[in-house]
């Protein structure tokens, strides 16, 4: 079974891919995969410096540059994002482990990326502002504005709960939302209680 985790960013997704890591779980994160490709896949690179130059130096990318121009101009995260779909699926399939194996795409893009239609259920994290706004602030050691900025250049509630199969509230300290993911996928048969 593939699962699509999706949500804004600093919203709970890592939770919940822990309790279907600690479940035996393929993780598949496509931010850490992107990551990865920056890297390594050269071709993702050079189209990347062409549309957004002087992002790079010395063949790497400057997230914080890069970052600053996608997250304060709709058009040119959807450039961004039409240059990064294509390498990602592409490893993303590459990856992915034959069934009936439990895996799990987390992808922001989950539906934009054309990744959802590899899952058999969608499940979007969501949760309040402030605490996006907190967590990311920790989490990335960005301040407040930058936080804002990368939350409202992202897909808005409503979208990922239009979309999705499931959406789960993150109100919770991270060991309460732990537990909920835990209740949510054993009630669904996804994960088994250990014996």
């Amino acid at each position: 079974m593939i699962i699509g985790i999706t949500g804004g960013s600093g919203s709970g997704k890592s939770t919940l891919l822990q309790v279907l890591e600690d479940a035996g779980a393929v993780i598949l994160d496509c931010d850490a995969i992107y990551h990865e490709l920056l890297q390594t896949d050269t071709a993702m690179l050079c189209a990347i410096e062409n549309r957004f130059p002087g992002v790079t130096v010395q063949g790497k990318l400057d997230r914080k540059k890069l970052g600053a121009i996608v997250f304060a101009d709709a058009q040119a995260l959807r450039d961004l994002n039409d240059i990064t779909h294509t390498h990602v699926k592409k490893q993303v399939l590459s990856l992915l482990p034959p069934p009936p194996a439990l895996a799990a795409i987390d992808a922001i893009e989950l539906f934009d990326g054309g990744l959802a239609v590899l899952c058999d259920a969608t499940v979007a994290i969501v949760a309040r502002e402030e605490d996006r706004i907190r967590r990311l602030t920790a989490r990335d050691g960005i301040s407040r504005e930058q936080a804002i900025l990368r939350i409202r250049a992202q897909k808005p509630e409503d979208y990922f709960r239009n979309k999705c199969d499931f959406i789960l509230e993150n109100f919770d300290s991270q060991e309460d939302f732990y537990k909920k993911c835990l209740v949510f996928f054993r009630d669904r048969f996804i994960i088994k209680e250990k014996q």
